[in-house]
């Protein structure tokens, strides 16, 4: 095993061939089985005496149904009952479908955004909610025991193992007519630009907004496991086709998924790509405002306060979580939350799954200019007219390993100022966080695998901005 097999915050992802092979596969997937068969026999345990039923799912990426076929395999090896999605499937979709059949968990090969020299292998609970620390340090325990022993796993040529298969779209699409109000975006016709990423999303997002009424032109809808070259994000480079319709006028409306459809990019009607911090305020806006929802929302540590700004308007509690979805998810399981998102384009609501779900967040967006005529920017300048501006950035800082500890270690003692700023609090639950006058504020985390700090940015103005982004690259500067 050339690096050891470790769950970030979306499961374990490794390059294809160099640390993603299907002897490492195997080998994760038996820690998933062992801890999944020791959690059946404790009384305790909320998967005690449910059927050992594990939902088997992947993208479109490069050996996704022969990876699969192998965890099917292993699974089924240890008297579990594998049932794998007929043919590629979002990651909210394999989510749903591990609630509505009662599993006990899921397998998801993703990598999610990931270029496509990547593979990833994702572990779900019972809950549909991505497993947390708590689950993962004991099946890496496991795995780490199984590789000490020289464990293998002898199965049949691979892609040949026969498994169970089911169609998971009718369910969860009765679940997003749930959900989404399919008759205010039929009166509105709305002329919309997909950006589908040679991803899950073909035949998901696409086809409910053709059932929406909408009017719809796609982009690169079709299969390919290199992403056309690109990096399967929709962030403003990922999403330059369809602002490029948008502003010759053939729509009004750019909407766009991940790889996997977890992850969501929005173009407005000007053909400006929005941020994920905006449309998370924005989902709250709609979802309070149009919908009368009650409860609280949540946001990772990096992400922008604009939502606590909407959350303010309304009176609306907000909590705080570490950086990845399945704190937001278990938070969602355990509270009443209208909303829940992240900087990085994750977002779900109230009465649907505790995961990520860009198919989901597009369609909120479409409801929310069917519902009220105007376009996002439009709506969100009526907003900012009560909360005040917020202007975000993030830039990645190389740093010398040997250095990259030291920095951290003064960062984790706390800074007075930050350039000129003064620091009114210090937050530690993610990275270190500093409060600054005038509802302003930085973080710092470190990557995990690079020798690499990210610095988030928030600041009132755009003047603002340049000044504080100045300030954390001088303090990054070793």
């Amino acid at each position: 095993m050339s690096t050891p097999i470790t769950f970030g915050t979306s499961g374990w992802r490794g390059l294809i061939a160099r640390d993603f092979t299907f002897d490492n596969v195997c080998l994760a997937t038996q820690g998933i089985a062992e801890y999944l068969k020791a959690e059946l026999a404790n009384t305790g345990s909320p998967i005690h005496g449910r059927k050992p039923v594990v939902i088997i799912g992947h993208d479109t990426r490069f050996l996704g149904p022969e990876f699969s076929l192998m965890v099917a395999e292993v699974l089924a090896s240890n008297g579990l009952s594998p049932i794998l999605c007929d043919r590629d499937t979002p990651t909210p979709v394999i989510s749903h479908t591990i609630r509505h059949r009662k599993a006990i968990g899921g397998i998801n090969m993703t990598a999610s955004h990931n270029p496509a020299e990547y593979q990833g292998l994702k572990f779900s609970t019972y809950n549909g909610a991505p497993a947390t620390t708590d689950v993962t340090k004991p099946v890496e325990a496991i795995i780490r025991r199984l590789a000490e022993s020289g464990w293998t796993f002898k199965g049949l040529p691979i892609g040949t193992f026969r498994c169970p298969t089911l169609n998971p779209r009718p369910d969860y699409f009765k679940q997003i007519h749930r959900l989404i109000d399919f008759k205010i975006l039929k009166k509105a016709k709305l002329k919309i630009a997909v950006e589908l990423m040679y991803g899950t999303g073909h035949g998901y997002l696409d086809t409910l907004l053709e059932e929406a009424g909408a009017k719809i032109t796609l982009f690169h809808n079709e299969l390919n496991p290199l992403f056309g070259g690109h990096h399967p994000e929709p962030n403003a480079e990922g999403m330059a086709e369809v602002s490029a319709l948008i502003r010759s006028g053939k729509a009004k409306l750019g909407l766009g998924l991940d790889g996997d459809a977890d992850r969501f990019g929005i173009v407005d009607q000007d053909g400006t790509w929005l941020t994920p911090n905006q449309i998370l305020a924005l989902a709250l806006y709609h979802l309070k405002k149009n919908r009368g929802w009650t409860g609280a929302a949540v946001r990772t540590v990096p992400t922008s306060h604009q939502i606590d700004g909407v959350a303010a308007m309304f009176g609306v509690k907000l909590y705080e979580t570490p950086t990845g979805f399945k704190y937001i998810g278990a938070l969602m399981e355990s509270e009443d939350i209208i909303v829940g998102g992240e900087e990085s384009g994750g977002l779900s609501v109230k009465g649907h799954v505790p995961e990520k779900d860009g198919i989901l967040a597009c369609l909120l967006m479409a409801e929310l200019v069917a519902t009220e005529g105007k376009s996002l920017g439009k709506i969100l300048k009526g907003i900012e007219k009560q909360t005040g501006e917020f202007h975000t950035d993030r830039i990645n800082v190389r740093i010398p390993a040997d250095k990259k500890e030291a920095l951290l270690k003064t960062l984790s003692q706390g800074l007075d100022k930050v350039g000129p700023f003064k620091v009114e609090k210090f937050i530690t639950t993610d990275g270190y966080k500093f409060l600054l006058p005038d509802g302003e504020w930085v973080a710092f985390r470190a990557s995990g695998t690079e020798p690499l700090i990210r610095a988030y940015i928030e600041a009132k103005s755009v003047s603002q901005l340049k000044k504080l982004k100045s300030a954390c690259q001088k303090l990054l500067a070793v």
